[in-house]
């Protein structure tokens, strides 16, 4: 983790990258593609959901939440991966939605900078490093 400044325009520059954002969706696609067919399963998908604890942590500190809810949540986000609803999400549909959640939290951002802590190797993350390699050359 490190604490990182970004704002709007590093997220919505990076999504523009063609190159840049697709390496970086097939790559975590693959990492996520456990069984190696192409496809992620709500398994697959649910593992990686289930590490970020984002619904059993509030500021860090661990938080009992209903195992039902949770089980809502996760399903509900697995459906709004799977376009085509047929139970799996292809790399077409990992990379709509990735790249329209990074969107929709660029535009929440506004234009002003923040600081967040980010995970290495989050999209966030790749996005920032990006922008530092552009700003360095």
């Amino acid at each position: 983790m490190s604490v990182e400044v970004l704002d709007s325009a590093t997220i919505v520059n990076f999504v523009e990258d063609e190159e840049a954002f697709n390496v970086s969706i097939r790559d975590r696609f693959t990492h996520l593609d456990a069984n190696h067919d192409g496809m992620l399963s709500y398994a697959e998908l649910l593992k990686e959901l289930q590490s970020l604890r984002v619904f059993e942590t509030h500021f860090g500190i661990d938080v009992k939440t209903d195992p039902k809810e949770l089980a809502h949540v996760y399903n509900s986000l697995f459906v709004q991966f799977d376009h085509d609803s047929n139970g799996t999400v292809d790399l077409e549909e990992f990379k709509a939605e990735m790249k329209s959640m990074m969107l929709a939290m660029a535009n929440g951002m506004g234009f002003l900078p923040v600081q967040m802590v980010l995970e290495e190797g989050s999209f966030l993350k790749k996005a920032v490093e990006r922008e530092s390699t552009k700003q360095a050359a």
